[in-house]
This record gives C-alpha cells, structure tokens and sequence, in this order.
C-alpha cells in the first residue's frame, strides 16, 4: 500500500494545525491540572500585552494588544455565542505596552515600545469584518518606550508616559504633540487625568447668603421677609479655591523614582 510523502504530510499539518491547549490548577483537587482549548487562535499568536473591554447590552468588546505589535477587536454579539475578530493590524514592531479607547468609541489609540502611536477604528458588532480595514493614523514620534496611555474624558488630548522620563500630551485630532511635561528624573511608567468638569463663571460664588427673618408689621399678622447677609472673607476664599481646584484640567504622572507629579494642563 502507497504511503504519503513526508512533504505532503508536513503540507497537510500547516492546513490544519493542533489546537492550543492551556494547563490550569484544578479548582477542585489541589494536586490536579486541567486542560483548556483556545478555539480559533493559531499557535502563532504572541503574548498579550494590553487590553480593554466594554460591555453594552449584551454585546461584549474586547480589544487586545500582542507582543508582536498586533492588535485586535473581537465582539461577542450574543452570551454564549462565538467572538468574531473585526479588526486586526500591526503597526507596530515591537511589544504594545499600552491603549485606550476613545469616549466616543470609534477608535482606540495603542503606543509600543517602539516610537509609534497608532490610531484604530473600533468597528461595531454589527459591522462585517473587511480586509481592508487599517489604522486610521500611524504616528513616528522618535520617542521610544511610551506607556500608560490614558485619553481625557473630553477625548481631545492624551498622555503617555516614557521610558526617557518625559510625560508627552499630544491631541486626539491631529495626533501632534503639544507639550513635554520634564520632571523625573527616570523612567515614567502611567498617567491619570482628572475628570473634566464644566468652568463655573467666577460669579457663581457666593458673595452674600438670604437669611429668612420675621417682621411683627401688626399685632395681628406676621409676614415672612429676609435680609442679605455677607459671607465672611474666609469662607469666600475657600469657595473659590475649591472651584478653581475642581474646574483645573489635572493630569498626575507615575515614576520609577515612586514620585507622583501633577499637572495642569490646558
């Protein structure tokens, strides 16, 4: 009986590769190990590096960043249904250290330790999954080894913190850097900003209180009236670095020095 040349074996092996198996501690027995298989993943895929999910409704998002400098959408439209791949594209060429998603949920951004910041659309669950979707900006900063990326809630600028202890701001729109932010003295490792809260008009503090008093106008009637009476100073001043503090637009940086800088930015 003929047997199969060795190369068409190998062939055939590629078409249809093992699947991936994963050993865990077995939740039951302490000595055990239990088998899981990654469904519809290829023994070529990296090391997760960064991710983010969103839930609404029932549709699960999840967009994944790789060692290899990929980065994916997968949507689940139904519990318990298949997650789809939407998206998927590398451009990056070192390992993706962090992303976010925008406010807007139309795209996301991802840095690397390369000096790329890539822009991404974030298709819908609805959308079909199309080749020819690719990021929609690819930025060469010459500044490698940025991380913790972090957009402010008003989604018009972010921050990314660097390996050459520089935290950089750059705007949503037009991908530009807008400002250097230099400090620390080593590696910066995250960002945070604070949430954006609209500016009160410096009238809107209080300069006087209504206190509610009453006037005998007669023997038989009392009628209600009130009077103005001024804040003390003190407590005006207080108002108003309260106000001012809430209204700054705070953006604090991490550092390997275990510091922690805050900014006021824009």
């Amino acid at each position: 009986m003929p047997q199969p040349h060795p190369l068409h074996m190998a062939i055939e092996a590629r078409k249809h590769p093992p699947p991936i198996l994963i050993a865990v501690p077995n939740t039951i027995d302490s000595g055990g190990v239990s088998d899981a298989i990654l469904p519809g993943h290829s023994s070529a895929m990296s090391m997760v590096m960064a991710m983010n999910i969103q839930a609404e409704s029932t549709r699960l998002q999840v967009v994944a960043g790789y060692e290899s400098g990929h980065t994916m959408v997968f949507v689940q439209g139904d519990p318990g249904a298949q997650f789809q791949r939407l998206y998927s594209a590398q451009p990056h060429s070192h390992p993706i250290l962090s992303m976010a998603i925008l406010p807007s949920r139309d795209f996301y951004l991802t840095s690397s330790a390369d000096a790329v910041i890539a822009k991404h659309p974030l298709p819908a669950v609805q959308g079909v999954w199309k080749t020819e979707l690719k990021p929609f900006k690819v930025v060469q900063t010459k500044h490698s080894g940025q991380q913790g990326l972090q957009v402010r809630s008003d989604g018009k600028i972010f921050a990314t913190a660097g390996w050459d202890a520089r935290v950089r701001v750059y705007s949503v729109k037009t991908m530009k850097e807008l400002a250097v932010l230099k400090w620390h003295k080593v590696g910066c490792y995250a960002t945070a900003f604070a949430e954006m809260e609209p500016r009160e008009p410096p009238s809107s503090v209080k300069t006087e209180e209504s206190v509610p008093i009453k006037e005998e106008d007669d023997a038989e009637s009392h009628n209600d009236k009130t009077i103005a009476r001024p804040i003390s100073s003190v407590c005006t001043v207080q108002q108003r670095r309260d106000a001012k503090a809430q209204a700054t637009h705070w953006l604090a940086a991490g550092s390997k020095d275990g510091k922690v800088s805050l900014w006021d930015i824009y």
